[in-house]
């Protein structure tokens, strides 16, 4: 497990960017923590990172939203699903499987109904208004070869 702090909003996108240096096709990054700690600020930054140029906000409502980059991003917000089937229902079988990096908020809500294959990020708020404590930890094949690499980049903000 990597563990990482944030002082700004921009500095949790700039972290972001890196991870998302680092995204190959078909990977699933799950967002985790408690409201307003950071979640969308991480998807912003990612979808920066991946070369998106449009405005990312939060798909709360709408629950998907997708943007085209170097890679395709699907990014969810899963904070409103009551249950698994709901999530089956979105049709996130199909959307893992369209070479797209998928990007969901909530996602620990959901992990039982995902594969066993993705990066969680995990955002906690600390002392300062903005200040945020990032867990990042490799959850099956498809990142531990990447966990150097994560390491390396995101390196500046390791505690």
């Amino acid at each position: 497990m990597i563990r990482a702090a944030t002082t700004s909003v921009e500095d949790t996108r700039a972290l972001a960017a890196e991870v998302a240096g680092l995204a190959a096709p078909g990977d699933l990054i799950v967002l985790a923590g408690d409201l307003g700690t950071g979640k969308t600020a991480f998807a912003q930054g990612f979808a920066k990172g991946l070369g998106v140029e449009e405005a990312v906000t939060s798909p709360a409502f709408i629950l998907v939203r997708s943007y085209e980059g170097r890679l395709p991003l699907v990014h969810l917000d899963v904070y409103r699903l009551e249950t698994m089937q709901e999530l089956v229902d979105l049709g996130i079988a199909e959307l893992l499987d369209d070479g797209a990096v998928t990007l969901i908020e909530w996602g620990d809500a959901v992990a039982p109904g995902l594969p066993a294959d993705f990066l969680e990020v995990r955002l906690e708020a600390k002392e300062g208004a903005d200040d945020r404590l990032l867990s990042i930890r490799t959850v099956g094949p498809g990142w531990p070869p990447r966990a150097r690499a994560l390491k390396e980049a995101v390196a500046k903000w390791s505690i």
